[in-house]
């Protein structure tokens, strides 16, 4: 049974077609920010604004294409299930103010801790099938996708948006407004190109599963 991608050649076309729909939808989410700033004062780039609505929608579809890759098409389950836990942490902590409002304080801790830590120790479990299956994910252009999003996010958005960073560039005029914009803005990119590695596994689990029909 097939468990990396079978070598057929995607037409330039097909290539093309992925591209400008991935740059149409950061367009998509530039314009929302645009959109955000000028016509919804009272919301912007809060939990109820275009950005962090559209943070969570992004990566509740991360979710959900990693559910279908590993429970529908049963492609890289060890891989899939460590990526969904990241991708469904994220999610939650995405959620911290409502959590901690409507549930308690730091509860979104407790969520985090029961997705990752059974995750992380049923891969550990399974570390060669692990090992054997990522040797196949690395090596493809979702995992390059994904690398990309994850250091953008998680690295240069929070390096970005660090407090001292943007009043020693605002000094006296400094308003945590603007940093608040710059850090989520890049965040949001961030997640998108996580998103673009979802899709991308998707096409990829695809293509082995159709594989796997054609050797039955």
């Amino acid at each position: 049974m097939p468990s990396s991608p079978p070598q057929w050649p995607l037409s330039f076309g097909y290539t093309l077609l992925r591209a400008t729909l991935y740059m149409f939808f950061v367009a998509g989410i530039a314009q929302g920010g645009y959109f955000e700033a000028l016509y919804l004062p009272y919301v912007r780039y809060t939990e109820l604004g275009f950005t962090e609505f559209t943070q969570t929608l992004v990566l509740a579809s991360c979710c959900g294409l990693l559910i279908y890759v590993r429970q529908v098409l049963k492609v890289w389950p060890t891989v899939t299930l460590l990526l969904l836990a990241f991708v469904a942490a994220s999610l939650v902590r995405e959620q911290d103010y409502f959590l901690d409002y409507y549930v308690a304080d730091n509860s979104w801790k407790v969520l985090v801790s029961l997705i990752v830590i059974p995750s992380l120790a049923w891969v550990v479990v399974q570390r060669r099938r692990f090992i054997e299956e990522f040797s196949h994910y690395s090596n493809t252009f979702a995992f390059g996708l994904f690398t990309g999003g994850v250091l953008v996010t998680y690295i240069f958005s929070r390096l970005y948006g660090r407090q001292d960073f943007w009043r020693a560039v605002m000094q006296d005029n400094y308003i945590r407004e603007f940093k608040d914009v710059a850090e989520e803005a890049i965040e949001l990119l961030g997640y998108s190109l996580i998103l673009f590695a979802m899709i991308e596994l998707l096409l990829i689990a695809r293509r082995i599963y159709k594989a796997r029909q054609v050797a039955r």
